[in-house]
């Protein structure tokens, strides 16, 4: 950063491009708390967790990686945290969190080698994007079911739509609709305007705060002995094993995935992908899941970010943002909701990206966008995306697109797979 300052770079540009990058991902500091409340994280935990390890993630990645990149804890991967490893798999989330530890130890083996290199350049496009389309997909489905625009079909359907005069449903509309003007009108802020104008006409309709309790500043001491809440109890099983290796897989393919796409300056990616992946391990130690490049630090970047002084901007509002504690209670499913499913349907824009036109190419990303929100399950779209890859390849006889990492990738996922299927 500090040769960025001497290079001559535009400081005003570098400010205005921090406090826009905040504005668009703030809404962070109240969804990740909601989802992982339904881990049975504490709410006051959870909310300082996701400020602190927000701050540090973006000084990391300012003075390590000198680019104008958000670290915050990654929509899909809280899901994945919550809803993968404590609802399927059935860990407790001090166990989660002791998987997103190691998974982050192995992310930053992959990041400080020449793995990092290897993998980038060798595991194909199309299944890089293919995962973020399907977290992008899995997102909106968990989005509309919070909104309750979804529901459970019965023995008639998977899903069903759930009902127009619904309050909560109705509310969670109007806040998508809100959302996409504030949007489209390119207005700093879109989305945490959008959930305090939502959550007022929630207050209009009675729609109540999703929170159970008030989070206040003053829950800073309950949140600094939550540090380090490890749990070592089940390190050798199996099931342990299966799930560090599948969050492994999501977080050094999705940031990969998201830092190709964000950075101008392909020479800061290394800086880059290794400062995301200290700040995942220091937030396991924080209480909370594990921290991922943000999509919208395209915000900031569109509006002349390029170096690490507009992170350094973004860490130092989020510091300040720990003062918003008491707000956290107000908040109802119906004014988050919108913006989990308009999160997820930027995250699908990739679908654009991957190649249809040759079905070899197409199935393998088809598998894991499609199975990744019908299962519920990040990681079995993963394995059943890279194991048909080098399948596909072979029935189409186009075996030079096989390399020894995609086969060395999807063995690892075979082997996952078939473990998962005998614990």
């Amino acid at each position: 950063m500090l040769q960025s300052i001497k290079n001559g770079i535009n400081l005003k540009k570098e400010v205005i491009a921090g406090i826009t990058s905040f504005f668009a991902i703030s809404y962070i500091l109240i969804v990740n708390p909601m989802i992982l409340k339904d881990a049975g994280m504490s709410i006051e935990i959870t909310f300082f967790a996701t400020a602190f390890s927000s701050f540090i993630g973006c000084l990391i990645m300012a003075f390590w990686g000198d680019s104008p990149i958000t670290l915050t804890p990654g929509m899909g991967v809280n899901a994945f945290f919550t809803y993968t490893l404590v609802g399927s798999m059935g860990l407790t989330w001090q166990q989660a969190l002791t998987v997103s530890l190691f998974s982050g130890i192995v992310y930053a083996i992959v990041a400080f080698t020449p793995l990092s290199e290897i993998l980038s350049n060798d595991i194909p496009d199309n299944l890089k994007r293919g995962i973020t389309v399907g977290i992008g997909l899995f997102l909106v489905e968990l989005g509309m079911e919070k909104a309750e625009i979804i529901k459970s079909g019965g023995s008639h359907s998977l899903l069903a739509f759930g009902s127009i005069t619904n309050t909560s449903t109705l509310v969670a509309f109007l806040g998508i609709l809100i959302c996409l003007f504030l949007m489209m009108k390119k207005i700093p802020g879109d989305f945490l305007i959008g959930i305090i104008i939502t959550t007022i006409i929630a207050k209009v309709f009675g729609v109540s705060g999703s929170a159970s309790s008030t989070v206040s500043i003053k829950d800073i001491g309950v949140f600094a002995h939550s540090l380090l809440q490890f749990d070592f109890s089940s390190f050798f099983s199996a099931k342990f094993i299966i799930a560090i290796f599948s969050m492994s897989m999501i977080l050094i393919f999705e940031s990969m995935g998201l830092l190709q796409g964000l950075l101008e300056d392909t020479k800061r990616f290394k800086k880059s992908f290794q400062a995301s992946s200290i700040t995942a391990i220091l937030s396991s130690g924080l209480s909370t899941s594990p921290t991922v490049a943000a999509a919208e630090s395209a915000s900031g970047i569109q509006s002349g970010g390029r170096t690490g002084i507009t992170a350094l901007v973004t860490g130092i509002l989020f510091g300040i943002s720990i003062i918003a504690a008491p707000l956290i209670a107000l908040i109802p499913q119906a004014a988050i909701s919108p913006v989990i499913i308009i999160t997820g349907a930027i995250m699908m824009k990739e679908l654009s990206s991957i190649d249809m036109r040759e079905l070899d190419d197409w199935i393998p990303a088809f598998l894991i966008v499609t199975l990744i929100p019908l299962t519920g399950s990040i990681s079995t779209g993963l394995q059943f995306g890279f194991i048909s890859y080098p399948l596909v390849k072979f029935f189409a006889k186009k075996r030079e697109d096989i390399n020894p990492v995609i086969l060395i990738v999807s063995g690892l996922f075979l082997i996952n797979l078939i473990l998962s299927a005998i614990i």
